[in-house]
């Protein structure tokens, strides 16, 4: 259950108050090792997708049909594992430690587009009710 914008503005104030207080300790609890991890996996990820391209195509090249099959097989492999190693990486600072500056946070859009025609389609119910028809 994901928490009301109230209860993250007091989040984030616990956050930015617990920075200033004490940076060291914040960036501690941020969970950096776990980032570094994350990227490391990136990065391999990453590898291995080149490393298996060089394989699909050398094996294209030398006419080795096994060389190809398995650089496909790395490539897929190293996409995979990249996208879910890149979604894992937290996001839970909202300052940047070292300058104490609140992070840019990403604009969400107003939800799905199932749940932008409903609010459209209640609004116009709401319009027709009051008499501001069409």
């Amino acid at each position: 259950m994901p928490l009301s914008d109230h209860e993250q503005r007091l989040l984030e104030q616990m956050e930015r108050a617990l920075y200033a207080e004490d940076p060291k300790f914040a960036s501690a609890l941020e969970g950096t090792g776990l980032r570094t991890r994350t990227r490391r996996a990136v990065y391999g990820s990453a590898a291995g997708f080149v490393v298996g391209l060089g394989l699909l195509m050398g094996g294209l090249f030398l006419h080795q049909q096994w060389v190809s099959v398995g650089g496909f097989v790395l490539m897929l492999a190293g996409a995979v594992f990249g996208v879910t190693a890149w979604r894992r990486i937290p996001r839970l600072a909202l300052v940047d430690p070292r300058t104490g500056a609140p992070v840019a946070k990403r604009r969400k859009r107003g939800g799905s587009l199932v749940d932008r025609m409903e609010q459209r389609w209640q609004h116009r119910q709401e319009q027709q009710g009051r008499g501001g028809g069409f």
